[in-house]
């Protein structure tokens, strides 16, 4: 082989090399990470917790669409509910944020969701609220109300249910998350980004739903664990911890 043909076949297959890695990198696989945090950040508090999954990868950079999640809670961590009242997904598509009892509320946070509509990038912001819903099995349950504005004018509702677990969890929250519609014949909207925080004061003295921090933390913090499946078919999973209270 001539070196010209030598430089030749070196060149094509450095080009084929940036082909592959630019396509790997279009279709990368969805995946998922959680940020944690309380307030107060102390053991034995009554507190409030602040979950924030974000999601990334998915073809050309856009997340395939979650459709179901399992998030596993420390065992000893739970909310306490002293006087809530009940709201249901009926009501909630009925009349928004209003159409549920004001002591129905569980917390509140906010998602960020994306589409390609042709090559261009839309980005939307869904303002969340999390709302007791009625007991299923004898277990509780919660819905969860997405509302956007732009590029379409919509509310979502979440389902979901609590069951328990098995140690080091306690218990599991179980969502099936709809289709997030964007603009006629345009693909659905994917979360990249939901967050929320659980623990919702009010106004009388000593009536606060509240996340029951245990008085103990085990070594390297308190376990979380989830598992997501997408649209497309893939899933994930993550660990991660609560860090101790200092």
């Amino acid at each position: 082989m001539t070196l010209k043909a030598r430089i030749v076949l070196a060149a094509l297959l450095i080009c084929a090399c940036l082909s592959a890695g630019s396509d790997a990198s279009a279709q990368a696989p969805t995946s998922a990470t959680i940020v944690t945090s309380l307030s107060p950040d102390r053991l034995g508090a009554r507190a409030s917790l602040t979950l924030t999954i974000h999601y990334a990868g998915g073809e050309f950079g856009v997340p395939s669409p979650v459709r179901s999640s399992i998030l596993e809670l420390p065992a000893g961590m739970g909310l306490e509910i002293p006087s809530l009242r009940v709201c249901r997904a009926a009501w909630l598509r009925a009349g928004g944020v209003s159409g549920c009892p004001a002591r129905s509320r569980l917390g509140n946070g906010h998602a960020l969701a994306e589409t390609l509509e042709g090559s261009q990038l839309v980005t939307e912001n869904l303002a969340l609220w999390a709302f007791l819903g009625p007991p299923r099995n004898l277990e509780p349950t919660f819905e969860v109300l997405a509302q956007g504005v732009t590029p379409v004018q919509e509310n979502l509702v979440i389902g979901g249910s609590v069951l328990s677990d098995s140690a080091p969890y306690g218990e599991q929250l179980v969502m099936s998350i709809p289709p997030v519609p964007t603009l006629p014949l345009e693909p659905d909207a994917s979360i990249v980004t939901f967050s929320l925080t659980v623990g919702v004061s009010r106004r009388r003295t000593g009536d606060r739903d509240a996340v029951l921090v245990p008085l103990t933390c085990p070594a390297g913090g308190f376990p979380l664990a989830a598992r997501f499946t997408y649209a497309d078919g893939s899933g994930s999973s993550v660990l991660a911890r609560i860090p101790c209270p200092s």
